[in-house]
């Protein structure tokens, strides 16, 4: 029996790299048709919360809301140490000033957007733009702070932009986890068999561009918002690691974390 699939990722070098095989070949086999979408995260976790793909990537935050439609699998997700948001500004700022700071944050239902929240729950002034904007308004004046994920991480400095806070560092401090991102879920009305053979597929496409990186590097760089190789390659060994394959006990244990924090916090219901 043939399934046509659609699947939705971000453009960001780390799922570009890991799924260049459903896009290019979409998964080597007769019995597969997948049709992929690109989007900003914040886009895919609003898509999400109306179940529109069968495959999706999207934060943690918005996993834990949308379980009665989704399953999380056991790959592909974005998770791991030292690679958590970043507060910045153009100046220093301390903790006492940001409860009246405007805070620009890429997108609502981000996981970033949860980490701020268990951190400093006083900010209310909060501006919700696409995670490549977040700089701009850092810099144009029409925020005070922000806070930046994917490659923008790389670069801020370059912008002049100084840190704030590490939310990960902060994360990893309070815990002892790993800091869950974003991870990939499926329709549960797949069914649990279709549902277990993508979680395979997927991870043995993460596999062969782990083993074959330079077959990605054209897909890769055609979709990243920050155009340096040098940006793209740093971006990929960061969020691409073991947890991708598999979340593992560690991995579980940190989601599970999370959502206690979060219902701890009133955050999630």
């Amino acid at each position: 029996m043939k399934h046509d699939l659609t699947m939705a990722y971000s453009p960001c070098p780390n799922d570009t790299f890991m799924f260049h095989d459903v896009a290019t070949n979409g998964f080597s086999r007769p019995d597969y048709t997948v049709t992929t979408h690109l989007h900003d995260v914040e886009t895919l976790n609003q898509l999400a919360l109306r179940a529109t793909y069968d495959l999706t990537k999207v934060s943690f935050h918005t996993y834990l809301l949308i379980r009665e439609n989704y399953k999380l699998l056991n790959a592909g997700a974005a998770l791991g140490f030292g690679c958590g948001p970043l507060l910045v500004s153009k100046k220093p700022i301390s903790a006492p000033e940001l409860p009246r700071c405007r805070v620009a944050i890429p997108g609502e239902l981000t996981t970033a957007h949860l980490l701020l929240r268990l951190w400093a729950p006083a900010i209310h002034q909060k501006l919700f733009v696409p995670y490549d904007q977040v700089m701009d308004k850092i810099l144009d004046g029409s925020v005070d702070c922000g806070i930046i994920i994917h490659e923008t991480r790389f670069v801020y400095q370059d912008a002049g932009l100084t840190r704030l806070m590490d939310l990960g560092e902060w994360w990893e401090q309070e815990t002892g986890y790993p800091i869950p991102l974003g991870c990939i879920v499926a329709r549960k009305n797949l069914g649990p068999s279709i549902i277990t053979d993508l979680e395979d597929l997927i991870r043995n496409a993460i596999r062969h561009s782990l083993a074959n990186p330079a077959g990605t590097a054209r897909y890769v760089s055609d979709h990243a918002r920050e155009i340096s190789h040098a940006v793209q390659e740093n971006h990929i060994k960061m969020f691409v690691n073991d947890f991708s394959l598999d979340l593992g006990e560690t991995g579980y244990a940190a989601i599970a974390r999370l959502e206690e924090m979060a219902r701890k916090a009133g955050l999630i219901t």
